[in-house]
């Protein structure tokens, strides 16, 4: 199934990353495609917006952004938190991973790196090249050139999950996963003067 999608403005897109989800990282170069689940990734900058990640210099992901110089970002839910685990656990190195872990890709608008159906929010990113940090640290440095995310569960640069499905995740360790909680507004309970 193939959720609504609905363009989320550039410079509100760190919106759909601040609260710490994890993502699954799309990657495409030369007819390969692969997906990887990614807990170390985080918003960076307004404008031009861009994204930071941590990708281990041993993977198929690492080394179709390297020879592409994108990447997608989508952004799954707790429906599909089998799907993420696997995404996480496998080797795409060892066949097509995408239909192993039971993911299905759709075509980016701006990069040709696939975004992941049924995710609640995706964005599209190019790499800023800077070797130090990719070579010392792992560290990637990308702007983020298109976002969407599903109306039903974002829109008006909030979150609002009214169905625990669709809730984004989180990874501990060891298969264990949380959702993201209740949203609210901490100026409503700010002290009053005395």
């Amino acid at each position: 199934m193939q959720n609504g999608r609905q363009a989320v403005p550039l410079e509100k897109s760190y919106l759909l990353l601040n609260h710490g989800p994890v993502t699954l990282v799309g990657s495409t170069h030369d007819g390969r495609s692969n997906v990887m689940a990614a807990s170390w990734v985080m918003p960076l900058d307004f404008d031009p917006p861009k994204v930071v990640l941590v990708i281990d210099r041993n993977t198929l992901t690492r080394e179709l952004i390297e020879a592409s110089g994108e990447f997608s970002l989508s952004i799954p839910c707790r429906e599909m938190a089998a799907q993420v685990l696997a995404a996480g656990s496998l080797s795409g190195r060892d066949g097509e991973k995408a239909s192993r872990c039971g993911l299905e890709f759709f075509a980016a608008s701006c990069v040709a790196a696939p975004l992941v159906g049924d995710c609640v929010a995706w964005l599209e990113c190019r790499v800023i090249p800077c070797r130090d940090n990719q070579d010392r640290h792992d560290l990637f440095i990308a702007e983020v050139l298109a976002a969407q995310a599903d109306p039903a569960v974002f829109s008006q640069g909030r979150w609002h999950f009214s169905d625990d499905c669709r809730r984004t995740l989180h990874y501990q360790a060891g298969g264990a996963f949380f959702v993201t909680g209740e949203s609210f507004d901490a100026s409503e309970q700010a002290p009053t003067g005395g």
